[in-house]
């Protein structure tokens, strides 16, 4: 655990979440550069806002979603996406 707490994930300040209603789909935009996110990844990156935790994401998301590995799957997927450099 880092010296200031747990990490509470936030999108990079280089990129925006943003619905494509046309595609019906979730897009990361960065310079030069989309990213079409797939299942619920969008859903995950709009709790990514700097005031939660992974464990607070991970209990929100598990109120829609009670029986889904949450507690696997999405630091697994916050920690793709921080490799990417696209959180912070």
């Amino acid at each position: 655990m880092p010296p200031d707490g747990p990490w509470r994930p936030a999108l990079d300040k280089s990129v925006m979440l943003r619905h494509d209603r046309v595609r019906d789909a979730d897009l990361l935009l960065m310079p030069e550069r989309a990213v079409r996110l797939s299942g619920t990844g969008g859903r995950i990156l709009r709790l990514c806002d700097g005031s939660r935790t992974v464990d607070d994401i991970v209990a929100e998301l598990g109120e829609s979603f009670p029986d889904a590995p949450l507690a696997d799957e999405v630091p697994a997927f916050l920690e793709r996406v921080r490799a990417e450099g696209w959180l912070r």
